[in-house]
């Protein structure tokens, strides 16, 4: 039997579908959640999915005292992959300490504990934006880290930064440390899919729910950058293509496959689409219009980036193949679902 998995945010949206691919692929899950933003409910779709229901604690990781009675409780857990952290750019820029008070103390109280409880290794949950403004696209992981353009950002460079530093001075552990680009998409099923509470924070939810009538309208930051449009370019990948890299690196970590204590992989497609070029692709792909407005620039947000993924491509072996049409056409039956629901 596979050893156990530590999924922390495990109820969150990228968290929930990577439970679903690890439960596909034989791997008991313990998460811990402390549903800030998600609900319970997740675990009936990952059941529907899977036929499995993760074991659940709800708790707070930065509760040290909470995350060491998980371990004595589920101790066969040998992999951690953290989700648990705040996420939104803009939100960072308004409530910085909630950013660094949630994201460093619950990968701190993760480090504590991996070290007494003999867990072979973690899944950070990075992101491009520790390459900043890149100087040029697409950015390798070996592309310069700059200095960040929001908390949330930053987080993620100290996050690595400890990570690496606490491996160096010794810890029996490994890391993986997968620098997303931007998660989009919901499951095929329609049993999970990204469901923020309150006010969306992402571009996707909001578009589907300005699309739904739900928003008055989609506000655009900015139409006068340097890109093609003017508005800013990202790459937008799969959520389920994402979630699948996340048990090949678990894999590689619990197997030894490397010989590296610390590795480092850019997941994206490769391709830079802008976010004007996005709402005209979920047009086409769906036949639905979604109002929307051009609105000044956000503060903390980065004019294009797009990752080179040839690294994950060749040593993992994976591809990020969903496109784009299909994945806007997932978000876009789950938002249907929940007005079915009677959610949203």
């Amino acid at each position: 039997m596979k050893p156990a998995i530590l999924v922390t945010g495990g109820t969150g949206y990228i968290g929930s579908h990577t439970v679903v691919e690890l439960q596909k692929a034989g791997y008991p899950v313990v998460i811990i959640d402390n549903l800030s933003n998600s609900n319970r409910e997740v675990l009936d779709g990952i059941e529907r999915i899977t036929g499995i229901r993760p074991e659940f604690v709800e708790a707070d990781c930065t509760d040290l005292t909470a995350v060491k009675i998980l371990f004595d409780t589920y101790p066969d857990i040998k992999g951690i992959i953290n989700f648990a952290a705040s996420k939104a750019v803009g939100e960072s820029m308004q409530k910085p300490l909630l950013y660094y008070r949630n994201n460093l103390n619950t990968l701190m109280n993760l480090l504590d504990m991996m070290g007494k409880h003999d867990v072979k290794g973690i899944v950070f949950s990075s992101s491009c934006t520790v390459y900043g403004e890149p100087d040029v696209n697409p950015v390798t992981e070996e592309s310069p880290i700059k200095k960040a353009t929001s908390p949330y950002g930053n987080t993620k460079q100290i996050s690595e930064e400890i990570i690496t530093d606490v491996i160096n001075a010794g810890a029996p552990f490994k890391s993986v440390l997968l620098r997303y680009f931007n998660p989009v998409g919901a499951h095929p099923s329609a049993e999970i899919g990204e469901l923020p509470n309150g006010v969306p924070q992402n571009l996707v939810p909001f578009l589907t729910q300005a699309a739904m009538g739900i928003r008055k309208e989609l506000s655009v930051f900015g139409n006068d950058y340097n890109t093609p449009d003017g508005s800013c370019i990202r790459d937008y990948i799969d959520v389920v293509d994402l979630a699948k890299a996340h048990v090949i690196a678990v894999e590689r970590m619990l197997e030894d496959k490397s010989d590296e204590k610390v590795e480092i992989f850019n997941l994206g497609t490769g391709n830079g689409m802008s976010v004007l070029g996005l709402i005209n692709a979920f047009e086409r792909a769906t036949g639905v219009k979604v109002p929307h407005k051009i609105a000044p620039r956000r503060a903390g947000d980065i004019e294009k980036v797009w990752a080179n993924p040839e690294r994950a491509n060749n040593v993992l072996g994976w591809v990020a193949s969903t496109p784009i049409e299909e994945t806007l056409r997932n978000a876009w039956t789950w938002q249907c679902k929940l007005r079915e629901r009677g959610v949203m």
